[in-house]
């Protein structure tokens, strides 16, 4: 038996706020595969997150193999737009949502995570994070700001997060990303600049491989996940047809889960991955080696019209 083992690991899960999507499924598999986990929320969702867990509403998808509960060691606040507090405007920091949870940036969280644990105590970053307020926006009608928008939240928060994260891994770590195959071909109705944040991410990942590879000996991955109904991915307001058409068409004709998304997050983070970085790993039923479509759900029409 070859097992995946990450005891003695410590993980960091960055975009986590319900038990709905793929961050929650990584976190999972992570625990499953023996690390302790901390996981990063989005401000305005930290106490919801944080209320639902202590109502014991995700009970039920926080049990493990073993009958035990999946628990956080952290739960810390994180606004990965913002590189240090001072970077966050008065009105946000002042803010209902923000003002008591402490410094929200990702320096901030590089900080509070030395204070917990010390220097060079995290084996695992895991970046599930991306956003475009203007998404649902053609490309050729998307504003500056909201492009940059998407970039910044979606792309360079990874670069920011492995500028301040590194340091405080161990050498052999690994960090990893979601990406979407957007990055490489056009998906009618995936706007806002999100397709560009996507192959600038994939860009970073290739050349964060090398950079924190030589510097702190760590591995940089992305996984290109195919289209899953999540609560987050609600925003882009097609989502229900793109897994249904991606079902219709990719080699294996079913639905992806989060559960294989994260399973393929603990195998990138485990030593059986150790000749693994500068990699885009597809984990999409095979959709993305097609290039002519097969079939349509019945009642579906196709994407774009």
């Amino acid at each position: 038996m070859l097992p995946i083992d990450l005891s003695g690991k410590r993980a960091l899960v960055a975009g986590v706020a319900d038990d709905g999507g793929f961050g929650f499924a990584v976190a999972k598999a992570f625990a499953e595969a023996g690390a302790s986990v901390c996981v990063a929320t989005w401000p305005p969702a930290l106490n919801i997150f944080l209320n639902l867990l202590e109502r014991g509403k995700m009970d039920e998808s926080r049990k493990l193999r073993d009958g035990s509960l999946l628990t956080f060691e952290r739960i810390y606040p994180l606004d990965a737009i913002y590189d240090s507090l001072e970077d966050a405007p008065d009105d946000v920091r002042s803010s209902k949502r923000y003002k008591d949870v402490g410094d929200f940036s990702i320096g901030g969280l590089a900080q509070r995570i030395a204070a917990d644990f010390g220097d060079q105590s995290l084996d695992i970053v895991f970046h599930s994070l991306a956003n475009g307020p203007e998404v649902k926006k053609p490309l050729l009608e998307v504003s500056r700001a909201g492009y940059l928008a998407a970039s910044s939240a979606s792309a360079y928060s990874l670069v920011s997060m492995v500028q301040r994260l590194a340091p405080l891994m161990r050498p052999g770590g690994s960090v990893c990303s979601l990406t979407y195959m957007a990055s490489e071909r056009a998906i009618p109705g995936y706007g806002g600049g999100m397709s560009s944040a996507k192959a600038a991410l994939e860009s970073d990942t290739r050349v964060l491989s090398f950079e924190a590879g030589r510097k702190y000996g760590l591995r940089v991955n992305t996984i290109s996940a195919g289209p899953f109904a999540s609560r987050a991915a609600s925003a882009i307001g097609i989502i229900d047809k793109m897994v249904k058409y991606c079902a219709a068409n990719a080699p294996l004709a079913e639905e992806l889960t989060a559960t294989e998304v994260g399973n393929t997050a603990a195998f990138l983070s485990s030593a059986l991955a150790s000749g693994i970085t500068g990699s885009t790993v597809y984990v999409d039923k095979g959709y993305h080696a097609m290039g002519m479509a097969v079939t349509m759900p019945p009642g579906v029409e196709p994407l774009g019209a």
